[in-house]
């Protein structure tokens, strides 16, 4: 059982950074692969970034490649997603999310445990 809880977000201007944290709980985190989604209104989720559970290895949407960066410290069970160069269509709710599977990294329902999502708004 993973327990996820994410902070960081906030209201930014366009080109602006933010920095995106989620707080794993348990002693397992590190047999999980860890993703980042988002969800803006009347939208699906939508795949933002992985890192598998050594963190040896990164994926990221188009959408964000070149801007975003995903990382993980597994001595304090925490993810990070560092967003740079921020664009009003950045805009939505973003989820941390752990999944046991090594496949299936841009797939929502691969991901098992999900953290209750924090708000980022960039205005333009």
């Amino acid at each position: 059982q993973v327990q996820l809880v994410e902070s960081g977000g906030g209201l930014v201007q366009a080109g602006g950074s933010l920095r995106l944290s989620c707080a794993a709980s348990g002693r397992t985190f590190s047999r999980y692969d860890m993703g980042w989604f988002r969800q803006a209104p009347e939208s699906e989720r939508e795949f933002v970034a992985a890192i598998s559970r050594s963190g040896s290895s990164t994926y990221y949407a188009d959408s964000v490649k070149g801007r975003f960066t995903i990382s993980r410290d597994n001595a304090k069970n925490m993810v990070y997603l560092q967003m740079n160069s921020l664009k009003p269509e950045d805009t939505a709710v973003y989820y941390c999310a752990a999944r046991s599977s090594s496949y299936g990294y841009a797939l929502a329902n691969k991901y098992e445990y999900w953290g209750q999502g924090t708000q980022v708004t960039v205005s333009s």
